[in-house]
């Protein structure tokens, strides 16, 4: 927003004065904030920096220690620079002890050879200075009017990025707090420069602040976020260049600050803006869904309302499908990353079904499990569509691969097809069945569907048949009661590691953790608690489905 020295010296009062630079060449740089004139050597007392200093000398110390001192005075509180006419107290030039205190303190210090008005330069430099300042509320009030309007249109990070760029002139980059780059625009510049190892080079930019320039970097940078729930960081490259080349001791002037808190504070409104939206549509969704699963509203009182949230549900080929996390991975565990993990995996369906281009009614269904009810307009295409959306689903979430042992893993099951809305609860609740009783299923399969689950999904659907609780009960009730009355000595995961062995005792050791002597004498013990014989294949057998059933009664 200042002149610098440089350019002070370039107007035409100073230039008719013939300057001449005697001390201080690197540091001409320097913004001028005012223009003072004094004849008196404790002047510094009245400064406050920033200033460009005029005098004739008539009244500075006569002696080199004198005038040391009035430099170091003038050094220590960071003007601008000094300006010294000849010709009334110095002639030939201004002293030798002067010019060496300054050159030592990088000091600018310029001597009129030709007498000139300091009236004229007072008033070229403030009228510059003058200039800059309503030259910079001007820029301020395009920044505030730039960004309402951004605001008001709801416009996405990547276009209050690329404004924030155009309006600073400087590379922009949006980072949440894993410093992952979330929006930029590098202003002309080389992208692949500017984003190459952002990672490590944005953690060495640690600025004091919440706004705050880091020098070394050459980065202004501010915290995003609102009620007191940061995501992300802004940073602003200034100046353009290598922080190396940039005037010493320079910071961005005040327009850019502003631009950066102004920026971050769009993108922190737009967050919670679309975040309540989203809350409210995925409200709307699952009272739909709800409505559907229940038949707690008419058909056609769920398709008018999808339809006014763009989602069409007449006259489209329709699909059922869950998507919920597996039955061994932190099902029992902490209950309060239940909500968050839930949350994250209806942000991830929704995302995915957005990447496969696919309309949809989506909304948790249930502590583990999310539900969509997609809309095809052709029925040949359900296949497709469900691979898309599995493909989708597993960019979004490395963790979605229901592989054996993969921390938060998750499975997609899908319903058959139906043609109508009316049929559409058929189609979801199948998917929730097919979803529940695939939950131990270790196969790596994109999709789950009835055909699939065999058995399991069979006892899945008879899981409210008093006949197969019955039978659940003369199996293993024994080994349950055991196992109710020994809580740090359980055997149903012991049954369940040799039957899923087929029977190996080695395998089913290794797989239990156990020694086989141990596991050994576990068997000997539900052998004789179940009084059956474990080496018989019909017994065995009996048991397994006897555990597949347990498991179906107890699915949530």
């Amino acid at each position: 927003m200042f002149p610098t020295v440089r350019e002070v010296l370039a107007l035409d009062p100073v230039r008719h004065g013939a300057p001449r630079l005697v001390a201080g060449e690197k540091a001409v740089d320097r913004p001028v904030r005012w223009v003072h004139v004094a004849e008196v050597p404790d002047i510094a007392t009245l400064l406050r920096g920033g200033e460009l200093v005029l005098t004739t000398g008539i009244g500075l110390p006569a002696d080199d220690a004198g005038l040391r001192a009035f430099i170091e005075t003038l050094a220590d509180v960071r003007v601008s620079g000094l300006v010294v006419e000849l010709g009334r107290r110095y002639f030939g030039g201004v002293p030798r002890a002067m010019a060496a205190a300054a050159a030592r303190r990088g000091l600018p210090l310029v001597e009129l050879r030709r007498a000139t008005p300091f009236v004229r330069i007072t008033e070229a430099v403030h009228a510059l200075i003058v200039d800059a300042q309503l030259h910079e509320l001007r820029a301020t009030e395009e920044i505030h009017q730039r960004f309402t309007e951004l605001s008001v249109s709801g416009a996405g990070p990547q276009e209050v990025v690329r404004q924030a760029a155009e309006l600073a002139g400087c590379p922009v980059v949006l980072e949440n707090l894993a410093r992952q780059v979330l929006a930029y625009d590098p202003a002309g510049e080389s992208a692949e420069l500017l984003l190459d190892g952002w990672e490590q080079h944005s953690r060495r930019i640690q600025p004091a602040g919440r706004t705050a320039y880091d020098a070394d970097s050459g980065w202004l940078v501010t915290t995003v976020g609102a009620r007191e729930q940061d995501w992300g960081r802004l940073l602003l490259r200034w100046p353009g260049r290598e922080p190396a080349t940039a005037p010493p001791g320079a910071t961005p002037p005040t327009r850019l600050t502003i631009l950066v808190e102004r920026a971050a504070s769009t993108l922190a409104l737009g967050r919670l803006i679309r975040r309540d939206a989203e809350g409210l549509e995925r409200q709307l969704h699952r009272t739909l869904l709800t409505a559907l699963l229940d038949h707690s509203r008419p058909v056609d009182e769920v398709a008018l309302r999808a339809r006014a949230i763009g989602v069409t549900l007449d006259r489209r080929h329709l699909v059922g499908v869950v998507v919920r996390h597996r039955a061994d991975d932190g099902e029992d565990g902490p209950e309060e990353t239940g909500p968050a993990r839930l949350r994250d995996l209806a942000e991830a369906v929704g995302q995915a079904l957005r990447e496969a281009k696919l309309t949809a009614l989506t909304s948790a269904l249930d502590d583990q499990a999310v539900g969509a009810l997609l809309a095809l307009a052709d029925p040949t295409t359900e296949a497709k569509a469900l691979a898309a959306f599995a493909a989708a689903l597993r960019r979004v979430r490395v963790d979605a691969r229901p592989a054996p042992g993969t921390p938060g893993a998750v499975l997609v099951a899908a319903g058959s097809g139906v043609g109508s809305l009316r049929e559409a609860h058929r189609s979801l609740v199948e998917a929730r069945q097919v979803a529940d009783a695939a939950r131990r299923d270790r196969r790596d399969l994109p999709v789950f569907r009835l055909p699939h689950v065999g058995l399991a999904g069979l006892l899945h659907l008879l899981r409210e048949d008093p006949r197969v609780q019955t039978f659940v009960e003369r199996e293993l009730g024994p080994l349950l009661a055991y196992d109710a009355r020994h809580p740090r000595d359980q055997l149903l995961g012991t049954l369940r590691a040799y039957l899923e062995q087929g029977r190996n005792k080695s395998a089913a050791a290794a797989a239990a953790h156990l020694s086989r002597p141990a596991f050994y004498e576990r068997l000997a013990r539900i052998a004789r608690i179940l009084d059956a014989d474990l080496d018989s294949v019909d017994a065995c057998l009996s048991l397994h489905v006897a555990l597949l059933a347990l498991d179906a009664v107890r699915a949530r």
